[in-house]
């Protein structure tokens, strides 16, 4: 019990800190390569900091344990969502400006309904996970070309003065994009031991572990980062992360874990977990879009209804996994 517990806190400890490694080596490395530094933002960074969800779900999925591998990537985007966008808002209200990322947010809606109608049958096929993963690369296109052809947006101003601020050598940047992915690896197979060790000793499903433990581990870089975001008035980078972390989670995340090893569904996963983060989903598109010309606003109250949605959601997850529907 002292031995899988320690495991996950050294485990999240290592990868929250590698993750942050990997994402400033690799996003240094793209900017000495003359990267444009919206899609260093958009493609770069997300992938970094979902890189925690994304190896920790595979080696869930090889190692069969799926519903690990399904709870983190869910879990990750209920937490994000309710989570960190709230903390986020309740230090300082979000004002979306980027014309990019408000074009992301009905994108991320239709993924949320795809990932919906692929698991309403208990099952995730291989098959459907590479269509998840063939979505994910033409998103990754159509970020690609956005990217490149867009010349002037608030996302991508940000993100050049984070990179300014961040500049190391190529050499040092490169041996941190290699070390970083290495103990991410490293942290996240820690993290999993420990988690399905903790399940079995509680009687928990790996499910719940996946839902709670795992999703806020591995969703910390996104919290780290969108905090650090929001205190400078980088509004855009703080959703930015959340909205490319939740593509990632849905589509990279799950269609990896699917094609290692199809897997079965649970039936509270759609009608519970999907549903909730549909809900989410949906509250953070009509919340941060904007009508009528008008930026996309959230402000301290939507904030903290959103943290208290997450509450209501972990506490039902504990209690009826403890005490029983």
């Amino acid at each position: 019990m002292l031995l899988p517990g320690v495991a996950i806190i050294v485990g999240l400890v290592l990868l929250v800190w590698s993750a942050d490694r990997f994402v400033e080596g690799s996003a240094s490395v793209a900017s000495h390569f003359g990267m444009p530094p919206l899609l260093i933002g958009m493609v770069i960074v997300g992938f970094g900091t979902s890189a925690p969800e994304m190896i920790v779900s595979a080696l869930s999925a090889s190692q069969g344990n799926p519903g690990i591998a399904l709870g983190n990537a869910y879990g990750s985007n209920i937490t994000n969502i309710a989570l960190i966008i709230g903390l986020t808002a309740l230090l300082s209200p979000i004002t979306v400006h980027s014309q990019v990322l408000r074009k992301e947010l009905p994108i991320l809606a239709a993924v949320t309904a795809l990932a919906a109608w692929q698991v309403w049958d208990g099952q995730l096929t291989r098959l459907e996970a590479l269509v998840l993963l063939l979505s994910f690369f033409a998103l990754m296109s159509w970020t690609i070309w956005q990217g490149t052809g867009k010349k002037t947006d608030s996302l991508g101003h940000e993100i050049k003065q984070e990179l300014e601020q961040r500049t190391m050598p190529t050499g040092r940047a490169t041996f941190w994009l290699v070390f970083g992915l290495l103990l991410l690896i490293a942290s996240s197979r820690m993290l999993v031991w420990g988690a399905v060790d903790i399940a079995r000793v509680f009687g928990v499903s790996d499910l719940i572990i996946g839902l709670t433990i795992v999703a806020v581990g591995t969703s910390l870089p996104e919290l780290a980062s969108s905090i650090i975001a929001t205190r400078k008035g980088e509004h855009d980078i703080a959703l930015g992360n959340v909205l490319g972390s939740n593509l990632f989670n849905t589509l990279a995340v799950v269609g990896i874990a699917g094609v290692i090893q199809p897997m079965p569904v649970a039936p509270e996963v759609f009608s519970r977990d999907i549903f909730t983060m549909a809900l989410l989903t949906i509250a953070l598109f009509v919340i941060c879009y904007g009508f009528k010309g008008r930026p996309g606003r959230v402000n301290r109250i939507e904030g903290l209804l959103l943290i208290g949605a997450y509450i209501g959601y972990t506490t039902y997850l504990l209690t009826t996994s403890v005490l029983g529907p």
